[in-house]
């Protein structure tokens, strides 16, 4: 993925010299290209590690390239929870529900939906420095919203 940049120099933009270099792609595409690849990876059957083979008999005569993503075991499922493989699940895990990141309750809750809750703080503010030696400070209430995974 490394793309040919050059810049050229010389009076008044003239192409007297020109430099060029090899450069890397931004984090962006590296990353939308992996994931990619990992949504469209092939299972290997675990007896042809070495000599690569689908899992699939109605796939095999297709090629495997260089540039293809194999796996032997499926990737674990972090949604649920699962003690043997030390898994805890996103059950019970606060999210954003304004957000559409990664922190977004319709993607860390899996679909499940989510529970909202009212929380009440209380809090200091408004401290105020008195002379000489005490801070005068007030008492504040905010509720927020907290949503957690189901």
């Amino acid at each position: 993925m490394m793309a040919l940049k050059c810049r050229c120099h010389g009076v008044s933009g003239s192409c007297a010299v020109k430099t060029c270099w090899r450069s890397l792609p931004t984090f962006r595409e590296i990353g939308s290209v992996l994931k990619t690849k990992y949504e469209r990876s092939i299972p290997i059957a675990r007896k042809s590690i070495r000599k690569l083979r689908r899992r699939e008999k109605t796939k095999r005569r297709q090629p495997i390239t260089e540039e293809d993503l194999v796996y032997v075991h499926r990737s674990p499922n972090y949604c649920q929870s699962n003690p043997n493989k030390g898994i805890l699940g996103t059950s019970g895990r606060i999210c954003n529900k304004t957000s559409t990141g990664p922190d977004s309750c319709e993607l860390l809750c899996c679909g499940r939906g989510y529970n909202t809750q009212v929380v009440r703080y209380v809090e200091r503010c408004h401290c105020k420095f008195i002379w000489c030696c005490f801070v005068e400070c007030k008492t504040c209430e905010t509720m927020i919203d907290k949503h957690t995974c189901k």
